[in-house]
């Protein structure tokens, strides 16, 4: 409990800190170098876990296997929804709040491509790494209880194995992980903070510590109990983060069209046509799309709050 609360302090602070030096100053220097390393890192982690013994098994049996009924199952593709938009910061608004400070000539549909690309090889990187080292070193039963801890059980349990270069490996790995967290919650905090900048006029310093102490406060339920934790992050994580998304899209396809393809135009590298697809995306297929991911989180998570409730 008391670690849990120090923990969200400090991070809270750290993220402040950085939203308060601004954009450049702050997002942009923590990114440029912490970053690359930890991908470095994270590549050359999953080279050393195709090396270990149970490393084709971990693959099978977790990375690579198919089954078919998943995709009807509604709990998988609430979690496939919610990680697709917690992952790239779609329903957050984090993702149009960084798009702000884009030149208006970047190349914005390549872009996205970029993000996306990347985000999906980060996820595959930490799989190869994680799940060599779950069938290697028996960690199966651990995992199955509790998934959220799965990289926090795997890789220092893994890299123990190699003794002293190990330890100074994990150290490393989870300090640049830990930046990467804090690059997270920047982007998060950024959204209330350009908003309060913009209309109430408030200073950057202002709008940072006061947006922070809320926050701190809204978190303390869910950093004394880990079931408050669990039921805001499938609320807030899911349901909300989705329904965020759902706005994103009908506001960018049917409220403020005109404004979005201007701005798509400013862009050297998109022509009229993938102009046209790109909205034609965000009024007719998002919607829908994401219309059902959105009922069909709704009706999970009632289903599941149902049957856990007592009596």
């Amino acid at each position: 409990g008391n670690s849990a609360l120090a923990g969200q302090a400090i991070s809270l602070l750290l993220t402040a800190l950085v939203v308060a030096a601004g954009v450049q100053a702050g997002i942009e220097r923590l990114s440029r170098w912490a970053l690359p390393l930890l991908f470095l890192l994270l590549v050359a982690l999953a080279i050393w876990a195709g090396t270990l013994p149970g490393a084709m098994d971990g693959y099978r049996t977790f990375l690579l296997r198919w089954d078919g009924r998943q995709l009807l199952n509604i709990t998988t593709i609430r979690n496939a929804f919610s990680q697709a938009f917690f992952s790239i910061g779609t329903g957050i608004g984090s993702i149009m709040a960084y798009a702000a400070y884009l030149n208006r000539r970047a190349p914005v549909p390549q872009e996205a491509v970029a993000v996306v690309g990347l985000d999906t090889a980060v996820g595959l990187l930490a799989g190869m790494l994680t799940f060599p080292v779950v069938i290697s070193f028996g960690l199966g039963d651990a995992v199955s209880e509790s998934t959220i801890g799965t990289i926090f059980l795997a890789l220092p349990t893994g890299l123990a194995s190699i003794g002293e270069t190990g330890q100074i490996v994990a150290l490393a790995f989870f300090s640049l992980a830990y930046l990467a967290a804090i690059t997270s919650s920047v982007s998060l905090l950024e959204v209330p903070v350009a908003s309060l900048m913009d209309g109430l006029n408030w200073s950057r310093s202002k709008a940072t510590w006061i947006s922070a102490a809320v926050i701190f406060v809204l978190g303390l339920p869910a950093a004394a109990d880990l079931e408050v934790l669990g039921a805001m992050d499938a609320l807030f994580g899911g349901v909300l983060l989705i329904a965020g998304g759902l706005l994103i899209a009908v506001l960018m396809g049917w409220v403020v069209p005109r404004r979005f393809l201007d701005d798509l135009k400013d862009s050297e590298v998109t022509t009229p046509a993938t102009s046209g697809l790109i909205l034609f995306f965000l009024r007719w297929v998002s919607p829908v799309v994401i219309s059902a991911g959105l009922v069909i989180s709704v009706v999970d998570l009632l289903r599941n709050w149902t049957y856990a409730a007592p009596g």
